[in-house]
């Protein structure tokens, strides 16, 4: 269905507008801050925001004792909530105010042992986005690459993200 309406702005994507106008070292915690606020769990961990330009984003999850698993490196959970905060921002930040996202499903499949800190970069098309702007409800499936400190990716990922019209 498609809305020809103007949109409600995004209040996080004005947030980000205003964090990313601020030095480097200041806009990552100002990011890292207001999403920890909203995603509780994601402050239990400890995720960082390091970068986005709002086509990607970049979050970091250290490998803290915290997040480990019995052989030391970041624990499978913790990884899939790497990924999934990952494209959750990404799709939150670019969606019109009057939507609301949600994820679909999961898939991942850990390939190898993670080694160290972990990084998960998600991005959008330039079609996504458009769809996102365009359509009332839908889905789209964001692309994440998840690495560990070596630069190999031990979990390969697709998140399938949908959004809705919140309820008034």
């Amino acid at each position: 269905m498609n809305t020809k309406a103007k949109h409600k702005p995004n209040p996080l994507r004005q947030f980000a507008n205003w964090a990313n106008k601020k030095p480097d070292w200041l806009s990552r915690r100002l990011l890292t801050w207001i999403f920890r606020f909203k995603v509780k769990l994601t402050g239990t961990t400890r995720l960082e925001i390091l970068h986005t330009d709002f086509t990607s984003v970049t979050f970091r999850q250290r490998n803290l004792t915290r997040v480990q698993n019995h052989i030391g490196s970041v624990h499978a959970a913790g990884m899939a909530l790497l990924a999934e905060s990952a494209t959750g921002f990404i799709v939150g930040v670019n969606l019109p105010g009057d939507k609301l996202p949600l994820i679909k499903s999961m898939e991942l499949k850990y390939v190898k042992r993670a080694k160290g800190d972990m990084q998960a970069i998600a991005t959008l098309t330039e079609e996504q986005l458009a769809l996102m702007q365009r359509e009332d409800k839908g889905e789209v499936l964001v692309n994440v690459k998840v690495t560990d400190e070596t630069g190999d990716e031990p979990v390969l990922c697709q998140m399938l993200w949908a959004w809705v019209a919140k309820k008034t």
